[in-house]
């Protein structure tokens, strides 16, 4: 993190020089990925018109303003408050675009999800390990992510194999003055790998040469999507203790969707945890909605769905979905296993989903596009089963 504050401080910079000189910057007539007149243009976004659209990185905003012109709904994040400035300055009520002075991982982990992101030139400033799991779940299921990032720089210095940062150069516009930035400036396979590690699929990678002769810059323009369907995972590859385990799933949907906390291993789940002695399958429901969220609700306003019955390793796992049907209070973390608890729509599900939740989810919503590995047979609750 410290080098991205780095880098960010380094655009401040930047954002400073351009306030002072104040360039006559045109608006774009032809949209490009990074290098002027040169590689794809503003088809490779698609039709964006009524999209909701975020430009990471967005700078000076002229891409993004250019796209709130088509009739779409445009925002435009940027860590720099001087490139932030630079932004409301020009643009100050232009219809349908607004522009954000934040990291973009926490504006992603706090907005709702959009349905087309990209970014040029910016991403690569940025841990690919900190930022895809956050843009992962900052699309909505099948949305697109677009963006370029440099792949050999201007001294031929080409891409890592190892997702680890380097030092390039930015040059102040019109100065001989360069200060040092670090770039993720990774191979396309690793990209790829990257992408695919936090359920994003690589669609498409195109090469953008600058034309100079000279110049050995070259940059990839990288299509990618967020698949349909939501995809869960283990926590780990090591299966539960060697024991007979009872738990339960709970399941509280209101307006705003399902609530889902993440885990500290990074899976998304429902509330819910082991079955104690004595109690019914409601009763532990309540207690674990209380422990872990901090909600109350009376077992009396509870319906148990059924039975989950599925193996891990030696381990048959029985997983009791338990829907809560009122309730008061406001989620808090409330330990240290389980925290960030939001209430997630059901048309934009974050992944990966821990499966036991996947599978309580299947079981209240089959129409819910949820995948999970290890299916489960599902043996049904009468009327009124505790």
């Amino acid at each position: 993190m410290d080098i991205e504050k780095q880098t960010a401080e380094t655009w401040t910079t930047y954002g400073e020089h351009q306030l002072t000189t104040r360039p006559d910057l045109p608006e774009i007539e032809r949209w490009d990925w990074g290098v002027t007149d040169t590689g794809p243009g503003i088809e490779s976004l698609g039709d964006v018109e009524g999209l909701r659209i975020l430009d990471l990185g967005s700078g000076v905003g002229r891409h993004a303003a250019r796209l709130a012109g088509l009739g779409t709904d445009v925002t435009g994040v940027d860590a720099s408050p001087t490139q932030h400035e630079r932004a409301v300055t020009r643009y100050p009520n232009t219809p349908g675009l607004r522009f954000i002075c934040a990291d973009a991982v926490a504006h992603l982990q706090d907005a709702a999800p959009y349905d087309l992101i990209y970014s040029i030139n910016g991403l690569p400033f940025l841990d690919p390990n900190r930022l895809l799991p956050a843009l992962a779940n900052g699309l909505k299921p099948g949305g697109r992510l677009l963006f370029s990032a440099l792949h050999t720089n201007s001294a031929g210095a080409g891409p890592s194999t190892a997702a680890t940062p380097r030092p390039e150069i930015l040059r102040l516009p019109g100065t001989d003055q360069t200060h040092p930035v670090h770039m993720w400036v990774l191979t396309t396979q690793l990209w790829e790998d990257l992408l695919a590690e936090h359920g994003l699929t690589l669609e498409r990678d195109t090469a953008i040469d600058e034309p100079q002769p000279d110049n050995q810059a070259s940059y990839r323009l990288y299509e990618v999507r967020r698949p349909q369907r939501v995809p869960s995972r283990q926590r780990t590859g090591t299966p539960p203790p060697p024991r007979a385990f009872v738990g339960v799933g709970v399941i509280i949907h209101g307006p705003d969707g399902v609530l889902l906390g993440q885990h500290r291993r990074g899976t998304f789940e429902l509330p819910g945890g082991s079955v104690e002695p004595g109690e019914t399958f409601a009763e532990a429901a309540v207690r674990e909605l209380h422990e872990e969220a901090g909600i109350v609700a009376d077992a009396a306003d509870t319906v148990v769905l059924g039975t989950l019955l599925a193996r891990v390793g030696d381990i048959v796992r029985v997983t009791v979905p338990v829907l809560v049907t009122r309730w008061s209070g406001v989620p808090r973390q409330c330990e240290e296993t389980i925290g960030a608890w939001k209430f997630w729509p059901r048309d934009a599900l974050p992944q990966p989903l821990f499966v036991p939740s996947a599978q309580c989810l299947t079981t209240w919503d089959p129409s819910l596009p949820l995948d999970h590995p290890a299916p489960a047979a599902f043996h049904s609750s009468g009327p009124g089963t505790a």
